[in-house]
């Protein structure tokens, strides 16, 4: 039988993961989103041709909910929904910051609860998704979390005592690459380049780089050495990185990330 899913929660990441499914062959008679406000629920009605229900039809109709609201509406949401499921659904959680232990807290006991931590490339479906499994998720749990989540990148399996790791690595990584984009593109300015110019040239840059590291199984070292001559023009930048503290820099960015993520996860505001 076919296993109907609800996205509770349909910002971008919900929207996103629910397009995937669709061009993945989900079938729209499978799918359920719901939405606060009743215009969002027609626009989803009319550009996927799913059904927008209500929270508590979707609990109890549907095999598995994604829950994809913001991490502090996530408590009430679960208050709303425990009276209403029943043990042998499975719940995935796409909130930053919370445990699986809070959803089986709250919910029916025995609920398979699987954590989820996508970035925003899903967006353009070259997401990664980090997943870890609750107390009670088994193996076709994290394959049916995978099924929905492959369409819009990759995904990861990991414990879930390393979520708050790959949260700094992965959930915030984009954020890194940006910053990292903008800096470059003002030293393109400074160095005498119209913006646009030095955007493009940074950003497919960018791009090739990502390409030859997914792509030719190398090592990032030598990668950076094959363009690294001996007295040239990137071994003088690279030399100025070092002498500014970069690379120091970014590990304590992301142990910063990690810590908050810990923070957050233990429900400190």
């Amino acid at each position: 039988m076919a296993q109907k899913v609800a996205v509770l929660g349909t910002g971008k990441i919900g929207e996103a993961l629910l397009s995937g499914m669709i061009r993945a062959g989900w079938s729209t008679d499978d799918l359920l989103v719901t939405a606060r406000r009743p215009e969002r629920a027609e626009d989803l009605r009319a550009r996927y041709g799913v059904d927008a229900v209500g929270n508590l039809e979707a609990a109890k109709a549907a095999d598995t909910l994604i829950l994809a609201v913001k991490p502090q509406d996530m408590a009430a949401l679960l208050d709303e929904l425990a009276p209403h499921l029943s043990a042998d659904r499975l719940v995935i959680s796409a909130a930053a910051g919370i445990p699986t232990a809070f959803l089986e807290e709250k919910l029916p006991a025995g609920t398979a609860v699987v954590r989820v931590m996508p970035n925003t490339p899903v967006l353009v479906d070259e997401g990664m998704s980090v997943i870890s499994a609750g107390t009670h998720a088994a193996e076709e749990h994290l394959l049916r979390t995978e099924a929905i989540f492959k369409p819009v990148g990759k995904t990861l399996r990991v414990p879930e005592s390393q979520q708050d790791a790959a949260t700094a690595l992965s959930g915030s990584g984009p954020a890194y690459f940006y910053f990292l984009v903008e800096a470059m593109t003002d030293a393109g300015i400074l160095l005498g380049l119209p913006r646009d110019k030095a955007h493009d040239l940074i950003v497919q840059a960018a791009i090739g780089a990502a390409v030859m590291l997914r792509d030719s199984g190398e090592h990032p070292v030598k990668l950076r050495e094959a363009v690294t001559s001996p007295a040239g023009t990137t071994i003088s930048a690279i030399r100025e990185l070092e002498r500014h503290g970069v690379r120091a820099a970014l590990i304590a960015a992301l142990e910063a990330a990690r810590d908050r993520s810990r923070e957050l996860a233990s429900g400190q505001a």
